[in-house]
């Protein structure tokens, strides 16, 4: 057992993953890849945004298949048991495992990198064949070619992060060629690769445009539908976990509901929706809606890429934050270009992140999670223009209807037209909605703003329920060429306050005032009208 030849660290990470409490199985993905030993198509790089679990799938192939320790107490009561490959397989295999994102001590250049990676290896190979004279100066691949010939041991290669060097900036551009060419030479047309499972959230196609790698099939989340299901959680997955939160928590706090609005909506290949795992993993264990996956580095994430092109993807976003969809062509999904330009490559490279989602040809912004990332970035970034403008008259605009005086809440409203974005030619609800999700931004920071009645690709109607439950709770309905009284009758018909009000005999939810927001705006006069009852 060496650092990097059948080490103990994906077992260990392993075991400590599969004893926790939020633990799903998905050992099914071993039962795919193990008729690909030893044959042709022996090499996988699958690709995920960070913390879609990239690394415990890689953990697992190597605690499964890897000789170091005897993982049976594990596996026995996984899915993977049930095959009938399964005790030929399991623990069955020599591992070399690299996690690239390693680097050693005051690490300066690339070839203190790839040297850690290459000694170590020989010198492990060193430890385990000692009655083969090995130097371990040679290059490694001439060691392993030298091994297989001698005693025809093959081996299973695991690469986590394998994408991570492109990130370091003590890397050049001719050393990302150098990695590349390593990755080749130790890999390609080798016999004693058995096996090679690579992880990373970019594609290889990203880096490399010719023939080093081209022996890999690539699998992303978006564009195809092999193994979608064991990265991130499935809506059943998620609901089983929900059930041993509510047996297990003390004064639990969240909804099956809360889950949904805030960590799903990522769409896969296959047609499923998946959620954000460890996000739903911390926030059952903290009893505790927030943003785990997201952080302040998110934020500075998702304005990298829109400032490279304000101009042509602004009122795509003000349309997205308000939870509609835009047409994209992804197609060219690897977003090859280092230099994104286009609104095309912009958002293929979002969906790589996970930053967007993609379905059917549209993007979307996916959960509350990473609408809050957004919401943040459009109060603080002046370039994003009329976006950035509207988000800063929200605080005025949400204490215009708390005082319910419509005339300055109209005066808002005209002032947000006045520009010549086509969004606000309103030829739909969901671009009046848009204008309305960014003048009331401010209310996020004391509401829960949710929008009901899908319509479409978007969503038409706001309810802003309160953090404090003795807060003015809001239902809120749009209509093009129609009247606020038309709304408002609307609100009433469909028993919004219901919400707010709990059942009948209960003490209620919200103690403070509810106040039912009618907007309409008339296209043939171009005038906005608003009405306000109180419920």
């Amino acid at each position: 057992m060496g650092m990097f030849l059948n080490s103990i660290i994906p077992f260990t990470s392993y075991q400590t993953t599969a004893s926790g409490k939020y633990f799903v199985d998905k050992s099914a993905l071993l039962g795919e890849l193990i008729p690909s030993l030893g044959t042709e198509e022996r090499f996988f790089c699958i690709t995920r945004p960070r913390r879609f679990g990239k690394s415990v799938m890689a953990n697992m192939v190597g605690a499964f298949f890897g000789k170091a320790l005897d993982a049976e107490n594990i596996f026995e009561k996984l899915m993977i048991s049930s095959s009938e490959l399964y005790r030929k397989h399991l623990n069955q295999h020599n591992i070399i495992y690299i996690d690239f994102s390693e680097t050693p001590r005051d690490c300066t250049n690339y070839q203190q990198y790839i040297d850690r990676i290459q000694n170590g290896i020989n010198s492990d190979f060193a430890e385990a064949y000692p009655e083969f004279p090995i130097n371990t100066a040679d290059a490694v691949w001439d060691i392993m070619t030298n091994i297989f010939l001698k005693t025809g041991h093959r081996f299973i290669f695991i690469l986590d992060e394998w994408d991570a060097v492109f990130h370091m900036p003590f890397i050049t551009e001719k050393e990302r060629r150098d990695y590349l060419l390593f990755l080749k030479s130790l890999l390609k047309g080798k016999v004693y690769a058995e096996l090679v499972y690579m992880t990373g959230i970019l594609p290889i196609a990203k880096y490399s445009d010719g023939s080093e790698l081209n022996m890999f099939k690539e699998y992303n989340m978006a564009t195809r539908a092999r193994f979608s299901e064991y990265f991130g959680f499935t809506e059943a997955e998620v609901d089983i976990l929900y059930d041993i939160y509510m047996q297990t928590t003390k004064n639990p706090r969240i909804t099956r509901k809360d889950l949904r609005i805030w960590y799903d909506g990522y769409h896969t290949k296959a047609g499923s929706q998946i959620y954000n795992p460890r996000s739903i993993v911390c926030a059952l264990t903290d009893n505790e809606l927030a943003n785990y996956w997201t952080s302040s580095g998110t934020y500075d994430s998702i304005f990298g890429y829109v400032k490279a092109n304000i101009e042509d993807i602004q009122d795509d976003l003000a349309l997205m934050f308000a939870g509609g969809a835009i047409a994209s062509d992804i197609r060219e999904y690897a977003a090859t270009s280092m230099q994104l330009k286009t609104k095309d490559e912009i958002y293929s490279a979002m969906v790589i992140y996970g930053l967007l989602t993609f379905e059917d040809g549209y993007v979307s912004i996916p959960n509350k999670e990473l609408m809050d990332s957004y919401a943040s970035m459009i109060k603080k970034e002046k370039s994003l223009g009329y976006i950035y403008n509207l988000a800063n008259v929200s605080q005025k605009m949400l204490a215009a209807t708390l005082n319910t005086d419509t005339k300055t809440m109209v005066d808002i409203l005209e002032f947000a037209h006045n520009t010549e974005s086509p969004i606000f030619s309103y030829n739909s609800e969901i671009e009046l909605s848009a204008i309305i999700n960014l003048v009331y931004l401010a209310a996020r920071d004391k509401y829960r703003v949710e929008r009901e009645d899908k319509a479409g690709k978007g969503y038409v109607d706001f309810i802003f329920y309160p953090e404090r439950k003795t807060d003015d709770a809001i239902i809120l309905e749009l209509k093009i060429n129609d009247t606020p009284e038309t709304a408002i009758r609307q609100i009433k018909e469909k028993n919004y306050a219901l919400r707010f009000k709990g059942k009948l005999g209960e003490t209620p939810k919200y103690t403070g005032r509810i106040l039912a927001v009618g907007i309409s705006y008339d296209k043939q006069t171009k005038v906005h009208s608003c009405k306000i009852d109180v419920l």
